[in-house]
């Protein structure tokens, strides 16, 4: 808008109560629940990693052994005992290790989560008020020019009524026609208005029905872009573009998590250690002399020797995981890449047409608009071709702002594939 497209909102009054885009992005980041429970994700998984590194609770075992069945003496016979004993497991190799590492690299994902979060959300509340924008502005754009239209049927009516001019009965109804079809575009446009407010209202709730800021923001992008290098350039180069994205980087740490749990698999080779200890107490025997307590330690483990199928299984299945991730970090790099040099090509098109149309388009259509009211006011020209000049220099300007809105989107979106950490979500983000 800032290059040319004067004529579509300098006559824009100011409201007194508008909804910035600025507004509407920071209102929809922040109303956003997503994050909320990304971090509430994020702090279940970090206490999961200190529970999942600490031992087990020991077992506890109390037992009265070697009653005899006749009388339940317990100092008949010298075996009977009551004993107290304790066993604690000790998980195998560095399964606790390996099991906190795991979670807390879970964790780790959800920062980065949360950025592109952000940057995503940033990108769809951008867009929807867009879409309102355009035709907010698009309806006052026709609203404006309705007031010409009706001095032309007015017009049209008082020269044939007075039988002066070339005004023709068909003249007068063509005119009543066009202002008709204004009336089915205000409709039209309206209800897109509407329907994009409702849609803009899922993020910001009440705050979409305010009317919009009728000026448009000056775009742009978050990082300098070169169209015709990236048209130009290799997959590697283009892959420098977006491999810092924070989807990329959250893929990559659920990539991590996954390899360390084919580590994880792997411990199960590994035997199960535990280590118990009893302490056994006895009475006196029948002649009142004192029996010995005793006490008793000893170590278990099991053999996991027939692994064909359970750990062989476990850690292939383990590898299967971390392989079908890695796939998926091929897909969406290859994605982003694609996006990217789409709406690259299509920005580029875009101030193309922007420029057309503000250097060359809309001055020649208000000229010929212009030439097309003179020469009927004079009485030396056609009024069906002063009715369609003017109608084409509204369609003009209308896809002139339809232009500028949509290179606003296109935009929008490419902030979103070029979104990488600031140096304080770095600092934020913990390596593990």
């Amino acid at each position: 808008m800032s290059l040319g497209l004067g004529s579509a909102t300098a006559l824009a009054q100011p409201v007194s109560e508008s909804l910035t885009l600025e507004e509407a992005v920071a209102l929809a980041v922040e109303a956003d629940p997503w994050l909320a429970g990304s971090k509430h994700t994020q702090q279940a998984l970090n206490d999961e990693a200190t529970a999942a590194a600490s031992l087990p609770d020991p077992r506890v075992s109390l037992m009265a052994g070697n009653f005899p069945v006749d009388s339940f003496d317990i100092n008949q016979e010298a075996m009977t005992q009551l004993s107290v004993g304790v066993t604690q497991m000790f998980p195998r190799g560095d399964s606790l290790a390996l099991a906190k590492r795991q979670k807390q690299q879970l964790a780790g994902q959800h920062p980065l989560l949360r950025i592109d979060r952000r940057a995503k959300v940033e990108a769809t509340a951008s867009q929807l008020w867009l879409e309102a924008y355009r035709a907010q502005e698009s309806i006052r754009l026709i609203e404006r020019n309705r007031g010409l239209f009706e001095q032309l049927v007015e017009s049209a009516e008082a020269h044939y009524s007075s039988g002066l001019g070339q005004v023709r009965q068909q003249d007068v109804i063509r005119a009543q026609l066009e202002l008709t079809r204004l009336d089915d575009r205000l409709t039209t446009l309206k209800q897109q208005k509407e329907a994009a407010q409702r849609r803009l209202s899922e993020w910001i709730g009440a705050a979409a029905r305010v009317p919009l800021a009728p000026i448009l923001p000056t775009p742009s992008l978050a990082r300098p872009l070169t169209i015709p290098t990236i048209e130009a350039a290799d997959e590697h180069a283009r892959y420098q573009l977006i491999r810092h994205h924070p989807a990329l980087m959250a893929l990559e740490q659920r990539i991590d998590a996954t390899q360390t749990g084919v580590d994880l698999a792997e411990q199960k080779y590994k035997p199960e250690w535990g280590l118990t200890a009893q302490y056994g107490s006895r009475a006196s025997d029948p002649m009142g002399r004192e029996r010995s307590d005793l006490f008793s330690i000893g170590v278990t483990f099991d053999l996991p020797i027939f692994t064909g199928n359970r750990q062989d299984r476990e850690v292939s299945a383990a590898v299967n995981r971390a392989e079908a991730i890695k796939t998926e970090r091929h897909l969406l790099r290859r994605q982003l890449m694609a996006e990217l040099e789409t709406a690259s090509v299509q920005l580029t098109r875009l101030d193309e047409r922007l420029a057309l149309y503000t250097e060359q388009l809309l001055p020649q259509m208000a000229d010929q608009a212009e030439a097309s009211l003179a020469a009927y006011g004079n009485d030396s020209g056609d009024f069906a071709e002063a009715v369609r000049a003017r109608i084409a220099e509204l369609n003009a300007k209308v896809e002139a702002l339809v232009i500028a809105v949509e290179r606003q989107k296109i935009m929008a979106q490419i902030n979103y594939l070029l979104a990488e950490p600031s140096s304080d979500d770095a600092r934020a983000i913990e390596p593990f």
